[in-house]
């Protein structure tokens, strides 16, 4: 029989590496997605690798809302994100970069979530 130190520290172990996985594999992933797609952006803006930095605070965002059976506020982080883009979503090549980006981090932290929860 596993004593409740071992199934904690099992416990805790899992949360660790699923967190892990979603924000840094996710965003390995993420990154190798839309440079695949080649999209004609223009320069840069904003502060320098904000981007990837929001992309781990989203995926950490979502992931623990999975996690917390709270699917219906994953909508506020996607909301929060596309206000402070919305000048910038005018442009069809940045906008479908975004969409693009934002779905498939948003995705990974899902399944992430989904398949933690299975073995917790």
């Amino acid at each position: 029989m596993i004593s409740g130190k071992t199934t904690l520290l099992r416990k805790v172990l899992l949360i660790i590496s699923g967190y892990s996985l979603a924000i840094f594999a996710g965003s390995y992933l993420v990154t190798q997605l839309c440079g695949l797609l080649k999209f004609p952006l223009a320069e840069e803006s904003g502060i320098k690798r904000a981007g990837r930095l929001i992309g781990f605070l989203e995926r950490f965002i979502v992931l623990t809302l999975v996690l917390e059976n709270q699917y219906s506020a994953i909508a506020f982080v996607f909301t929060g994100k596309s206000i402070a883009r919305f000048d910038e979503l005018k442009n069809r090549n940045f906008s479908e970069y975004y969409l693009v980006g934002t779905f498939a981090s948003m995705a990974l932290a899902i399944l992430s979530g989904e398949v933690l929860k299975l073995f917790l």
